[in-house]
């Protein structure tokens, strides 16, 4: 069996304790990507906000079991939204288009990324990550 292979059936075991999914991408059309890899990895329910207002409204409606956010929103980063999610105890990773060289606040760092563009692979690696972690 390849790793793809591997990290999907993975992936399918610990996503059926994650039921919903917020998806934090000022993208529209990388959000839907997103979204559909994340329901073919076995996500029942998953919401996209383009903006830290938006997912701060969709929180304040209902819990999430996990947070998928994107880095840079344009005019303003998703780290002060990651510390609120924190607080309320949802767990969290982050894409990023920037790599490596993207900067991290300390309390941030230790937290799983992946980068874009990303795939199915990297998706079940970053729920696997967050599942171990619970």
């Amino acid at each position: 069996m390849d790793s793809i292979q591997e990290s999907t059936l993975v992936a399918s075991s610990d996503t059926a304790t994650v039921k919903r999914i917020l998806v934090l991408e000022d993208n529209f059309i990388i959000a839907m990507e997103a979204e559909d890899i994340l329901r073919s990895l076995g996500v029942d329910h998953v919401e996209i906000a383009t903006n830290a207002q938006q997912a701060r409204q969709l929180v304040s409606e209902h819990p999430f079991d996990f947070a998928l956010l994107d880095v840079n929103l344009g005019a303003e980063t998703s780290f002060a939204f990651a510390d609120e999610l924190s607080a309320r105890g949802t767990p969290f990773g982050f894409v990023t288009g920037y790599g490596e060289s993207a900067v991290f606040p300390p309390a941030l760092r230790h937290l799983p990324r992946i980068t874009k563009p990303f795939n199915e692979d990297m998706m079940a690696t970053l729920l696997s990550a967050v599942a171990a972690s619970r």
